[in-house]
């Protein structure tokens, strides 16, 4: 199994009254399919995954594997490994082990013991878990059979290479994308790519097709978008914009997490219009208001 290409994380959208709307994430997935993404993720970071009820979480799992299943795309799912198991889902999104910082060794060890039937992409992730990782552990990692990829998001651009056939790389830094896969990423998920779909996979394109100058000039626009983006923590931001696209109901987040400010929404909006990244889809939004 390899993953390529560019996968969204989705939000999770709420209805006016709280509730998840279902129907929303179900026309989001689609929506960024249309515009090239390669896969998606169900119930990562971005998808506010510990504000969600059981049920909620079982409901969004549902609706995106309806979409893998009908788009033929790859669908990675978080949060819990039972969920991960359904039939339909391509691999469980599963984090280096947060706050105890059990050492590379206890780190391999952990895969080696969790790597089963569903296939793992390892979410390496320090200045969250608190747990460095040498490309020597990295690529021990990558030889656990099962372990099919890792989301490298360690705020840096590195070189890894040696990686067994199988095993993908995909970033997970957004504002750092560009050169990742100009060193050799497979992919990346990211969450700025609910906005900005076509661009993300036409640099990735580019890289892929030795394009550099495309690739560039793409990337260090896509990078100052992801940066307005994450102005305050994901996925405020992102969802103040869909909202203002008319793309989702409410810019609504559950706490811990706050809105974003009006000041944050309007920023990205103008940068990524100024870049002539993001505009088609809030023309349709104001269609379907």
């Amino acid at each position: 199994m390899e993953l390529h290409g560019i996968f969204v994380p989705l939000i999770t959208p709420f209805a006016p009254d709280g509730a998840v709307a279902l129907d929303v994430l179900e026309r989001l997935a689609h929506q960024v399919l249309d515009d090239g993404a390669a896969g998606l993720v169900a119930l990562g970071t971005t998808g506010e995954p510990g504000s969600l009820s059981a049920a909620e979480q079982e409901a969004v799992v549902d609706v995106t594997v309806r979409v893998a299943r009908e788009r033929g795309v790859p669908l990675i799912v978080g949060a819990r490994p039972d969920l991960a198991a359904r039939p339909g889902v391509t691999a469980a999104l599963s984090l280096v082990p947060p706050f105890v910082r059990p050492g590379e060794a206890g780190v391999v060890a952990h895969f080696e013991a969790l790597a089963g039937d569903v296939p793992l992409v390892i979410y390496h992730v320090p200045y969250r878990t608190g747990q460095e990782l040498s490309i020597t552990s990295i690529r021990r990692l990558a030889a656990i059979p099962g372990v099919v990829g890792m989301k490298y998001t360690t705020g840096t651009v590195e070189v890894i290479d040696e990686l067994p056939p199988g095993f993908s790389l995909l970033g997970g830094d957004d504002p750092l994308i560009s050169p990742m896969l100009a060193i050799g990423a497979h992919g990346g998920i990211l969450a700025s790519a609910h906005v900005a779909t076509r661009s993300f996979v036409e640099m990735a394109a580019a890289w892929r097709d030795g394009d550099v100058q495309r690739a560039r000039s793409l990337g260090g626009r896509l990078a100052e978008l992801s940066r307005a983006l994450f102005a305050e923590p994901n996925p405020t931001v992102i969802k103040g914009m869909l909202c203002a696209q008319g793309r989702i109901p409410t810019a609504s987040v559950r706490l811990p997490l706050l809105p974003a400010t009006r000041e944050s929404v309007d920023a990205a909006l103008a940068g990524g219009e100024a870049a002539d990244l993001v505009g088609h889809h809030a023309q349709e939004g104001g269609q379907r208001r």
